[in-house]
């Protein structure tokens, strides 16, 4: 009597004779016999696996839990079967600890900042190392790296903290700014004032000069004529005041017995 094996596509057969590994067959319909044989299928086709979040310590003794998932696939039945108990255990504790160790190196602050530097020395790192377990890791990516709460409390109240900090400073350059242009703009006006009155004032000083500079044209080119009239007229008001007293020059004395004869020849 036989028995069958369908050893499905992408799928590598072990065949065992009295418990021993035998020899392999590809995929397809295989016959046996029961007892004596056995037939062992193993999946060569890409498989995801996440691992569960754990605990690292980063270089300055903060707590980070780590998340990360990864792509692995088979590369020789033999000794994923035969030469490890639990191969993607083994793997991943391969992973684990080349995780542990690259984050170990590394700041908190650092650490959270580099998630793709992360990977790629991780890649690096595992290489060709779990080729001893007849699995390849093809793509390997951290999900999440998670402060513990008691430091992410205190991130939070130092990022808080940041922003007030951020936001007293902005309102005092504001405020200073503020201040700067109210003074400047009172500056401002007060030259723009002084300015204007200096201009007026300069502009009455010009008139006024310009006013004596014509008196003094006229002054000069009037005829000696002019002054007589002025003079009698002058006498003619001082004759009908009744002023008694009447001060002049020395040299105008005689001037003074003109004045009855005006007021004579007024009446």
């Amino acid at each position: 009597m036989f028995g069958i094996k369908i050893v499905h596509q992408n799928h590598k057969g072990l065949v065992e004779l009295l418990g021993k590994y035998h020899h392999s067959v590809d995929a397809g319909l295989h016959f046996y016999v029961p007892i004596i044989e056995r037939i062992y299928s193993v999946s060569l086709a890409m498989n995801p696996l996440r691992l569960p979040d754990y605990s690292i310590i980063t270089k300055d003794n903060a707590e980070v839990r780590a998340s990360l998932t990864l792509n692995y696939h088979t590369t020789d039945a033999v000794k994923y079967k035969y030469e490890n108990t639990d191969s993607i255990e083994s793997m991943s504790q391969l992973v684990r600890g080349h995780l542990r160790d690259i984050i170990g190196r590394m700041d908190l602050n650092e650490a959270l900042g580099s998630t793709s530097k992360i990977n790629q020395e991780l890649a690096s790192a595992i290489g060709d190392l779990t080729n001893t377990y007849g699995i390849n890791v093809d793509r390997i990516n951290i999900d999440e790296l998670k402060p513990s709460t008691s430091i992410q409390d205190s991130m939070d109240k130092q990022l808080k903290a940041d922003r007030e900090r951020i936001a007293a400073i902005a309102k005092a350059e504001g405020e200073a700014k503020s201040i700067e242009l109210t003074t400047k703009a009172k500056n401002d006006a007060l030259i723009a004032t002084a300015e204007a009155q200096a201009k007026a004032t300069r502009t009455r000083a010009d008139a006024e000069n310009y006013r004596i500079s014509q008196m003094n044209k006229i002054l000069d080119e009037a005829k000696d004529g002019y002054f007589e009239n002025q003079s009698i007229e002058a006498f003619k008001e001082l004759a009908n005041s009744p002023t008694n007293t009447v001060v002049v020059p020395s040299d105008k004395i005689g001037e003074l017995g003109k004045i009855p004869v005006i007021k004579k020849m007024l009446e």
